[in-house]
């Protein structure tokens, strides 16, 4: 059991590898956008598969792309705002200020 190492440590080492930045912040808009949308869908009191009807998608759809599963398109971020009676909103940062 010598060789386990710190999460740290381990994190580190994988976040040095060429490509690895952007996949992590890939993957992190994914989740931030899958959390912000199964907030919402919770304030307003839907189920998943009544937001799928809302949108003209179906209910396993939703639950990966709550789930960070999916990096959604712009025209599907609009069918979800509406669904989930928002505006959307797309900003560009500098990426000194984007974390």
């Amino acid at each position: 059991m010598g060789d386990r190492r710190a999460w740290a440590d381990k994190r580190a080492e994988i976040m040095s590898r060429p490509g690895a930045g952007a996949a992590y912040e890939a993957a992190k808009i994914r989740f931030e956008l899958g959390e912000a949308v199964r907030l919402r869908r919770e304030q307003l009191g839907l189920t998943q598969a009544e937001l799928a009807e809302r949108t003209g998608l179906k209910q396993p759809a939703v639950a990966r792309f709550e789930a960070g599963g999916t990096m959604p398109t712009i025209p599907m971020l609009e069918r979800l705002a509406e669904a989930l009676e928002m505006r959307l909103s797309v900003q560009f940062q500098p990426l000194r200020e984007a974390s």
